[in-house]
Order: structure tokens, then C-alpha cells, then sequence
């Protein structure tokens, strides 16, 4: 890649994280204005990433992929609350755009695209849970009351792309764990990134490396995560009894 080329990968990448920033953070303010509100988001993401253990298990527990499994369930798709991730990136988005390769920025970017497309979708799948009279009661959410919000949000369309983003991401982290360079550039900055308060995106790239580094290629891992989320996605869509059993 030429450094035109990585320029202008650079800027896009650049111009997508500002984008995908300013729309997480808004959502973000606009359930966490209402403690009940964050509340509920959080039950639901809760349930959520139960959902994905549950759906996973043979991930979590095979010694190789157990790793990522877990960084997939608590780091890209999980009840975490990423607005002090996202703050840092904002704050210096300008150092990153300058000191990091275009691979990796990329991959930051693919990783806040889908925390705001999460947040979008859960904001919707609160207000439905709640209309429903679920959350509002104090209820716990059920696999019924989770499809049938599911299928009255609809957003077919973004949940595809939710799939396709977890996928992509996983992608962009495994290429860059092939770099040793960066590998060893990570662990020489734990200690200044804590002192300059960018500890939680230092830790979140090193859990990434280190988990896709772990388990060699991802091909394997990522494959078992999109065929059973796809089927998922056509089960809730279609009405199928029991949609989750896999």
C-alpha cells in the first residue's frame, strides 16, 4: 500500500469514527438521562449477553477460541458500557489518525460502527420491552418477550448489518495480531496510555490482540459466530418456536 493509498484510508476511517462517536455518545446521553431508562438498557443487555454465552458455549469452553469468546461476549457485543473507550478516541482522535497504521484505525472504527448500531438497536428494543409492559413492570425478560420485541423493532436490515460488522471487526483483529510490531508496540505503551488516561482503548486493543493471537487463524471462530447469529436472525424473523435453541 502506497502512502497516498493509506492516506486516504486513513481520513475515511477518520470520518467514519466521527460519525459513529457522535451518534453512540447521543444515544448513550439519551438513556442515561433517565436512571430508570439506564436501567432498563442495562437488564436488557444483561440478558443479551447471557443470550450469547448461552448460544456460544462451545466457544467459551474450547481452549482455543475460549478467549475471544469472551472478549466477543464482553468487549464488541456485551452489556459494557464503552463511553469511556469512545471518550478517549474522541479526545485524541487527531494522535490516532497520525501515529496508528490505517489497519488499525480501521479496526477502531469498525468497533465503535457497531457499539452505535448496538445502542440504536437496544434504544428501540427498550422503548418495545417497556410498550409491552416487560421492563416497566420489573418483570424479567423471557425468550418470548425478547422475540416478540424483536420481530415488532423489525430493523431487519441493521441487524444484518450488526452480523456482518461483529464479522468484519473480528477480521480486522486478526490481520492485525499477525503483526508482531504492533503487538510489541501495545505492550510498550500499557504503562503511558494508563498515565495519559487512554487506559480503557489501550486495554481494549490489547484483549483483542491478545485473544486473536491466542487462537492462531479466526477463520473457524468467526464462521460458527455468523452461522448461528444468522440463524438466529431467521428464526426471530420468522416465528419459529424456540428460536434460540441452535
Amino acid at each position: 500500500m502506497n502512502d497516498t493509498t493509506s492516506s486516504i484510508e486513513k481520513q475515511q476511517s477518520a470520518e467514519a469514527l466521527r460519525r459513529h462517536l457522535k451518534a453512540a455518545k447521543s444515544l448513550r446521553e439519551q438513556i442515561n438521562f433517565d436512571p430508570t431508562g439506564a436501567r432498563q438498557r442495562l437488564a436488557l443487555r444483561q440478558w443479551q449477553a447471557g443470550r450469547l454465552a448461552r448460544s456460544h458455549a462451545d466457544l467459551l469452553a474450547s481452549p482455543r477460541f475460549g478467549q475471544a469468546a469472551q472478549f466477543f461476549i464482553s468487549d464488541l457485543y456485551g452489556p459494557k458500557d464503552f463511553s469511556s473507550r469512545d471518550e478517549e478516541v474522541e479526545r485524541i482522535l487527531p494522535l490516532l489518525v497520525k501515529m496508528l497504521p490505517a489497519s488499525a484505525l480501521r479496526t477502531v472504527a469498525l468497533a465503535v460502527e457497531l457499539d452505535a448500531l448496538t445502542e440504536q438497536l437496544d434504544a428501540a428494543m427498550v422503548a418495545e420491552l417497556c410498550r409491552a409492559g416487560v421492563l416497566e413492570r420489573g418483570q424479567q425478560i423471557h425468550e418470548d418477550s425478547y422475540a416478540a420485541a424483536y420481530r415488532a423493532v423489525g430493523c431487519q436490515a441493521e441487524r444484518q448489518r450488526q452480523i456482518v460488522l461483529i464479522g468484519e471487526t473480528g477480521r480486522a483483529l486478526d490481520k492485525l495480531a499477525r503483526k508482531p510490531v504492533l503487538t510489541g508496540l501495545l505492550k510498550l505503551m500499557r504503562r503511558p496510555a494508563q498515565l495519559a488516561g487512554l487506559g480503557d482503548l489501550h486495554e481494549f486493543l490489547e484483549r483483542g490482540f491478545n485473544a486473536f493471537r491466542a487462537m492462531g487463524s479466526a477463520t473457524d471462530f468467526l464462521e460458527s459466530i455468523d452461522g448461528k447469529e444468522q440463524r438466529l436472525l431467521g428464526n426471530l424473523f420468522a416465528g419459529v418456536v424456540r428460536p434460540f435453541a441452535l
